[in-house]
């Protein structure tokens, strides 16, 4: 990737880039841009390739899904300008926009990290764990729907059920297109299936480290998102469209790794999650039991919508409950088994959606997991069946939780979750917390068919 001046400029030359987007994710997990023209582009260049970048308004991370203003309590107002700096090992071309390329950026405010910026939070997290030795890789899994728009009316794609080939032959053109430009943006493709509901899809990706896991998932969405739009579909990720059919998780895969030691190659980091038997090793089972004891709050984060609360329900496979078990996808914490591998290699939170800023949902899975670590937590038993199919008397006498069924219930348990507010920081935890607030008053008594409506194109 291009390291200094002259380099990227032969780069963006070669590309015949005329525009590079440099994109955020705020806290309403809109992602959201600015493209600097190449003459623009080159004449920063040319001045200090290191202070490239484009304006902002602060308040900008202060504003809802549901209409562009500001939360009230945020912290953040009409006063106030960050600059956005491009991150340049991140730079790809766009394969579905000719002419035009991408970079992450980060906020930046009197040549200091701005405290509100999501991928410098995740970066912290990601620090944490270096420097208890540790790497953490991850993955995100998402769901999301092909969607035909008539008039008014939003209607799946297709009718066909769960992994049915005939999907497969319906949406072979655009998922074949999804797939060639996931490739060409260094995205490694590793299966797709129709999943249950009508119209619903999975592509997965394979994992990576932190960081750039999350950067993968917004070079993901936006891909999908384009190049279904040039296929005459609408393509959504919105947790919950259809009340008679599967809402879309975005399952958050996670491994916790041994760090490089002095002098070591990439190669030679380890999983740490195997232990005897087929079962955790016992600092994967403090990461987990970490997770498991900040959920509630942490759901604040990773399912952070109002309309996400209505796919986290019992007997539906979203993970409703407070437990993890080996292979139960009933449990918010899943332990994937392997057959052909050393087994488990990592864990699966499925309490994550497609409303989620994946850089805050990651990384406040990170600081969760690490806190575990830290205190040597103990993993209660797994549940090995579906919890709901318990008795309240038989959960009450296994201490199995349901976690929060609605969004107010999760950010009382945030506001509450010392651990997690002191690693968002006071300013971030503030406009997040002011965010999603704005988004559950505006949506009060909304049916499920406005809400589908007004969240369709945000995420």
């Amino acid at each position: 990737m291009p390291d200094h001046a002259a380099t990227l400029q032969a780069w963006l030359e070669e590309r015949d880039v005329r525009f590079m987007r440099v994109v955020w994710c705020d806290n309403g997990n809109m992602i959201r841009g600015k493209a600097m023209h190449i003459d623009a582009l080159t004449r920063q260049l040319h001045q200090d390739f290191t202070c490239c970048g484009v304006g902002l308004s602060a308040a900008q991370q202060a504003i809802s899904v549901v209409a562009d203003v500001v939360a009230p309590g945020s912290g953040l107002g009409p006063v106030g300008e960050v600059w956005l700096v491009p991150v340049w090992e991140t730079v790809q071309m766009l394969p579905y926009a000719p002419g035009q390329a991408r970079v992450m950026g980060e906020m930046v405010k009197d040549g200091q990290p701005w405290p509100w910026c999501g991928r410098q939070f995740l970066r912290r997290m990601v620090q944490r764990a270096a420097d208890r030795g540790l790497v953490i890789k991850a993955a995100f899994e998402p769901e999301f729907y092909l969607l035909r728009r008539d008039d008014d009316l939003i209607q799946p794609a297709d009718t066909s059920p769960f992994a049915a080939t005939l999907a497969m032959d319906i949406h072979q053109g655009v998922v074949m297109a999804i797939a060639d430009a996931l490739s060409a943006q260094g995205l490694a493709v590793e299966q797709y299936y129709p999943e249950s509901g009508p119209g619903q899809q999975e592509i997965s990706v394979r994992y990576t480290d932190a960081l750039a896991a999350a950067d993968q998932h917004i070079v993901y969405r936006e891909t999908v998102k384009a190049v279904a739009y040039q296929h005459g579909l609408v393509a959504s990720f919105v947790p919950k469209l259809f009340e008679a059919h599967a809402g879309s998780g975005c399952h958050l895969h996670l491994s916790v790794w041994q760090g490089d030691g002095p002098g070591q190659a990439p190669a030679g980091q380890r999983n740490l999650m195997p232990g005897e038997n087929g079962g955790l090793s016992a600092i994967a089972q403090s990461f987990t039991a970490g997770l498991l004891h900040h959920l509630p709050g942490l759901m604040a984060i990773t399912t952070p919508s109002p309309n996400s609360y209505r796919r986290l329900q019992p007997h539906c496979w979203s993970g409703a409950y407070r437990v993890w078990g080996m292979d139960n996808r009933e449990a918010a914490l899943r332990v994937p088994s392997n057959l052909n591998f050393p087994s488990p290699t990592h864990l699966e939170l499925k309490t994550v959606d497609g409303a989620a800023n994946p850089y805050l949902a990651l990384g406040g899975a990170i600081a969760a997991g690490l806190d575990g670590i830290a205190l040597s937590t103990p993993l209660p038993d797994p549940v090995q069946q579906d919890p709901g199919s318990l008795s309240e008397a038989e959960r009450r006498d296994r201490a199995i939780d349901l976690l929060p069924q609605s969004l107010d219930e999760a950010i009382a348990a945030l506001e509450n979750d010392a651990i997690l507010l002191d690693a968002l920081g006071k300013p971030l935890a503030q406009t997040h917390l002011a965010v999603r607030r704005a988004e559950l008053a505006a949506m009060q008594g909304m049916t499920l068919e406005a809400e589908s409506k007004l969240l369709l194109d945000r995420y």
